[in-house]
């Protein structure tokens, strides 16, 4: 009878242990798996966070490239503008000077002295004075020179333009005009004297 006691303690202690170490693996294998479950995990977020923060850094970059780029261009828009109404302002001045000269050119005939210049208006006067005269070339003066004038040449004072009208330094009381008539554009040079009793009579005219 003892000795089947024996047997059955001892079966029972070496099953207690057996359980006590299946046991103690299990456990084991349990905190390895959560352990391993949890470096994958972590390792996973890791890898997502950092994935993250390269795109933010990388869309970042891009941006700031295409604002950089952005503010060349408007630069240069700006320049380009600036180069336009420079150019433009030059050619308005170039061209108002030009335009001025010419004028001056074609309105300011050469004058010696003791001369009048310029283009007729409507009216007439008698040439017909009389008395001591001296020519002054204004006023009434002028006005009976441009009456002889037109009488002479044929053309009508309002289609008349005196290029030069000045003294003939060769007779006293005598001048010398140069018109055109504004219509058929053809010149004449008149010589006019101032006689006693008649006023201004042309002496000579040439068609130029």
């Amino acid at each position: 009878m003892s000795k089947d006691s024996n047997s059955r303690s001892g079966y029972r202690a070496k099953r207690k242990k057996t359980n006590v170490v299946l046991n103690t693996l299990i456990v084991v294998v349990l905190l390895l798996i959560i352990f391993v479950a949890y470096n994958i995990f972590s390792s996973g977020n890791d890898n997502a966070s950092t994935s993250k923060t390269e795109s933010t850094k990388t869309e970042q970059t891009q941006t700031t490239a295409k604002e950089k780029t952005t503010d060349k261009e408007v630069t240069t828009d700006d320049n380009t503008k600036d180069d336009t109404v420079s150019s433009d302002d030059s050619s308005s001045s170039e061209d108002q000077t030009a335009a001025e000269q010419a004028s001056e050119e074609t309105t300011t005939p050469e004058q010696p002295e003791d001369t009048q210049a310029g283009v007729t208006d409507d009216g007439s006067s008698s040439t017909t004075q009389t008395g001591e005269h001296k020519m002054t070339f204004e006023g009434e003066d002028w006005q009976a020179m441009l009456t002889a004038i037109s009488k002479a040449t044929g053309i009508d004072q309002s289609n008349m333009t005196v290029n030069w009208l000045g003294s003939d330094k060769s007779t006293a009381n005598a001048a010398i005009g140069t018109v055109t008539a504004k219509d058929t554009k053809q010149k004449f040079k008149v010589y006019i004297k101032w006689v006693d009793g008649q006023g201004y009579v042309p002496t000579n005219v040439e068609q130029q």
